[in-house]
């Protein structure tokens, strides 16, 4: 059974994939820190701008790789003609994805993106993969379509990751209190580097999930 904090159907709000209409999986548990305030301190990355805890998101619960099929299916518009899109994150997904589910979601005629920290090995078949590294970690994923750091990060410099095989390298501005001086640092960042390029969260302008 996977544990599933929520699954819906939105706009891909950031990324190369910004504006694709997809469904979220969004799988509870992290490797890097529990999610719970009395962990914080001594997590390895003790920042989220998700909540992963628990299974009372949309359409959150324990499921088998069918029950996901038949909510996925459920909720994907039957008048869409674009490849219909799963983006399977976290949390971190990785903790639970396995050939089946990836089998099963390929069998329903979905895409398959991941969104991940680069620290567990993904199942093959994945079409789609963006790592977002964590200070403090050691990547094991090293190749993929798309890399995104949240900028600035303590303990992260980009430009260690530029020899790394990705397709994209995006900077996307840390969210949180201070997120005017997150942009700005991040524009300044991408004008001096340009083989990245900067991604917003515009579900979090448009007030989308």
């Amino acid at each position: 059974m996977y544990k599933v904090k929520e699954i819906y159907y939105t706009l891909q709000g950031e990324g190369f994939h910004t504006g694709r209409p997809s469904i979220f999986i969004r799988f509870t548990g992290c490797n890097l820190w529990t999610g719970l305030e009395k962990d914080r301190d001594a997590a390895i990355c003790n920042w989220c701008d998700t909540d992963f805890v628990g299974t009372n998101g949309s359409n959150g619960g324990k499921y088998s790789a069918i029950e996901i099929k038949k909510i996925i299916l459920d909720l994907w518009p039957k008048n869409q003609t674009s490849t219909p899109y799963v983006v399977c994150t976290g949390g971190e997904p990785l903790l639970q994805i396995d050939d089946d589910l990836v089998h099963i979601i390929h069998d329903a005629g979905f895409e398959i993106g991941l969104e991940t920290n680069g620290t567990l090995m993904p199942p093959e078949g994945v079409d789609w993969i963006c790592v977002s590294p964590k200070a403090n970690t050691d990547l094991a994923l090293i190749k993929g379509h798309e890399l995104k750091v949240v900028y600035p990060q303590c303990g992260i410099n980009p430009r260690v990751y530029e020899n790394l095989n990705f397709e994209h390298f995006f900077i996307q501005p840390m969210d949180g209190d201070d997120q005017e001086t997150t942009i700005k640092k991040s524009e300044e960042f991408v004008m001096k580097h340009p083989m990245w390029k900067l991604s917003l969260q515009t579900h979090k302008i448009m007030g989308i999930p």
